[in-house]
Order: structure tokens, then C-alpha cells, then sequence
């Protein structure tokens, strides 16, 4: 490759990042809205726990999974009020699994986005109610007839949510997670710890836009196709970042796999083996997107960013 070449392409790599932040942004505006507005603060006895609630959920953070359920929801002409309180719903179950990560009782982390865990911030009494009332708030969203006038739809949504959050998606992999600890698992092992701890939710998040938009069986299993190769490139690069960022960068501790002694894709591959399987993942989830046009570019681009992040 000529250095003219070279230097063409990562300008066209650069330009590429710097439309899908702009993107995110736009994005993580609109769902911090939504977000606002389905959670107002309240006066009286449950007011504490509400601010709970909102200090989980509007903390900042990349917005992921529901920039995911809106980008994809685009694709098929969604109208932005019901892709918008998808992606809410969708971030106030990620942030129930943070709130109820953090506790004592499971990863033990003071930390969550450069500020003061939920139950650190508050208690761990009301750090538990608040995940518990974000995770059935989350499919209150999806159940209620403002998300989508037709009702299979709204099932649909529901019924995935549940299949991806529960004991054999997310929970699930908390569970497999906290029983691998001090314990050598396999790669097989990891990956499937992995693809239900942290999987589940992103390939959901994908799936939820071509649900919205009443895809067709055979666009809506490539869309989740390409969520859950994305998630698993996800997840290997947190593995990485986890080996080899900072605090700072993560805003959370750092090291905390390896000090309790889990098996990660860098504990067995090293960190240049793991970084080139979040490679690898990434091509092949591209590859379920090549149906669509350069509609799809911001889904394109998200896939590399994912393997090229900092925190």
C-alpha cells in the first residue's frame, strides 16, 4: 500500500468515526429526552427512589444499544416517538443489569461512568428497588399502545426483551459469570457466557428496530444476526480494554477481571489474540448487513467502532 493510499484511508477512517459520533450524539440526545420525559421526578414517599432511577439511567454513556433499536428502526421508515421509547425502554433495562452489576453482592464496583455507583451514590436497599422498578418499567414501555398501534408488535417486542434479559439470556450470563469466578473456563465457555451476559441485550437491540418496522422472518434474522456477532465483538473489546485501559478511560475500575480471576478472551488468547477474534467477529457481522445500502453506513460504521473504542 502507497503511503498516499494509506493516508487516503484513514482519512476516510477518520471522516467515517466523526459522522457516527455526530450520529450517536443526535441520537443519545433524543433517547436522554425520552428518558426524561418517561421518568419526571415526583414528590413524596417513592421520590427517592425515582431520583435513583434517573441518576442510573441519565448518567450519560454511549446510548449502544439504543442508538442500535433507532438506527436500525430508520432502515424501515419507524417513526422517530416509537423508536425513541424502544431505545428508552431498551436503556432502562441495561441500566437496571449496571445497577444490580454493581452491588456488593455481585462485582462489588464503586465506579460506573466516572461517578459514584447507584448504590453508592444512594444505598443498596434503594439501589435494588430502582433496578427492579427500571426492569418492569423497561416492558411497560414496549406493552404501552404509544410505542406501536398494532399489538403483535408490542408483543413481539416484549416477548424478545424477555427471551434476551432473562435466565437464559442476560441473567443467565450473571449467573454463569459469578460461578466461572476462580474457575478456568474454556473458550466455548467464555463465549457463551459472553453471548448471554452482554450478546443477548445487543442483538435484542438490533432486533427491536426490524420488529418495529415488521421486517420480513428472513431481514429480521439477518438483523439479529449482525446484533449478536456485534455484541460478541463487544465484548472481546471490553476484554481488551479491561487488560489494558486505564480508570480513567473505562470510567470504572480497571483490572477487575483478572484480579477476580476470570477467564476472559485475553486470559486465553493474549491481547493481540483477542483484539484479532474482535476482528474477525466484526467482519462477519458486517457481512449480515450487505442486503442493505448506504442506509445501513451508520450500522457499518458502529461495527468498527466497537473494535477501535477506548472505554
Amino acid at each position: 500500500m502507497s503511503q498516499t493510499t494509506a493516508t487516503s484511508s484513514q482519512t476516510d477512517g477518520t471522516d467515517r468515526m466523526v459522522r457516527l459520533r455526530a450520529s450517536m450524539s443526535a441520537r443519545a440526545k433524543a433517547i436522554e429526552g425520552m428518558i426524561d420525559r418517561l421518568l419526571p421526578r415526583v414528590e413524596g414517599g417513592e421520590a427517592r427512589l425515582i431520583d435513583a432511577m434517573r441518576y442510573a439511567t441519565l448518567g450519560g454513556g454511549k446510548r449502544l444499544r439504543g442508538y442500535m433499536v433507532a438506527e436500525v428502526a430508520s432502515l424501515f421508515g419507524v417513526a422517530p416517538e416509537g423508536a425513541d421509547r424502544v431505545a428508552a425502554s431498551v436503556e432502562m433495562l441495561h441500566a437496571y443489569s449496571l445497577v444490580h452489576d454493581d452491588l456488593p453482592a455481585m462485582d462489588d464496583d464503586d465506579l460506573r461512568r466516572g461517578q459514584p455507583s447507584t448504590h453508592r451514590k444512594f444505598d443498596e436497599a434503594t439501589a435494588i428497588l430502582a433496578g427492579d422498578a427500571l426492569q418492569t418499567m423497561s416492558f411497560d414501555i414496549l406493552a404501552n399502545p404509544l410505542t406501536h398501534a398494532s399489538a403483535d408488535v408490542r408483543i413481539n417486542l416484549v416477548r424478545a426483551l424477555a427471551d434476551a434479559a432473562g435466565a437464559a439470556g442476560m441473567v443467565g450470563g450473571q449467573m454463569i459469570d459469578m460461578e466461572g469466578e476462580g474457575r478456568a473456563l474454556s473458550l466455548d465457555e467464555v463465549a457463551r457466557l459472553h453471548a448471554l451476559k452482554t450478546g443477548c441485550l445487543i442483538r435484542y437491540s438490533a432486533e427491536a428496530g426490524a420488529i418495529l418496522g415488521q421486517a420480513s422472518d428472513d431481514v429480521r434474522k439477518r438483523v439479529s444476526a449482525y446484533g449478536r456477532d456485534l455484541g460478541a465483538a463487544f465484548q472481546i473489546a471490553d476484554d481488551v480494554l479491561d487488560a489494558t485501559a486505564s480508570a480513567e478511560e473505562l470510567g470504572k475500575t480497571a483490572g477487575k477481571d483478572e484480579a477476580a480471576g476470570k477467564s476472559t478472551y485475553v486470559a486465553l488468547l493474549g491481547v493481540d489474540g483477542a483484539a484479532k477474534e474482535a476482528r474477525r467477529v466484526a467482519e462477519q457481522a458486517l457481512s449480515h448487513i450487505d442486503i442493505f445500502g448506504p442506509e445501513a453506513d451508520r450500522l457499518r460504521d458502529l461495527v468498527h467502532y466497537v473494535v477501535e473504542r477506548r472505554n
